[in-house]
């Protein structure tokens, strides 16, 4: 990868957070707009999150990553340990793969 371009964005990057941060006193957005931006936050994490957890390559991970993904997400909505939730849903897909689900 050339280097131009990676200096480009990270030079957009800074840009971007230094104008959030100068603009923040001057700019007002009404809640509705600021709910709507929180929102679309999260929706964009959980799309990311899911498109990296359960693909491989460029096609489906399989059941067994997919029920892993869904054991991991549940107890970490229930608020459990870390530890527990990866060592969970690292459990759960080594388990469904040793049994013969793909």
């Amino acid at each position: 990868m050339s280097v131009l371009p990676i200096l480009a964005l990270a030079a957009g990057t800074f840009a971007l957070r230094f104008a959030g941060t100068a603009l923040r006193g001057r700019v007002t957005m009404p809640d509705h707009v600021r709910d709507l931006l929180a929102t679309a936050a999260l929706v964009l994490l959980v799309a990311l999150a899911a498109t990296a957890a359960l693909a491989k390559g460029q096609s489906f991970g399989g059941w067994a990553l997919a029920a892993g993904v869904a054991v991991g997400g549940l107890l970490a909505w229930r608020r459990v340990p870390f530890l527990v939730v990866v060592v969970a849903a690292a459990a759960t897909t080594a388990l469904l793969r040793l049994a013969g689900v793909g």
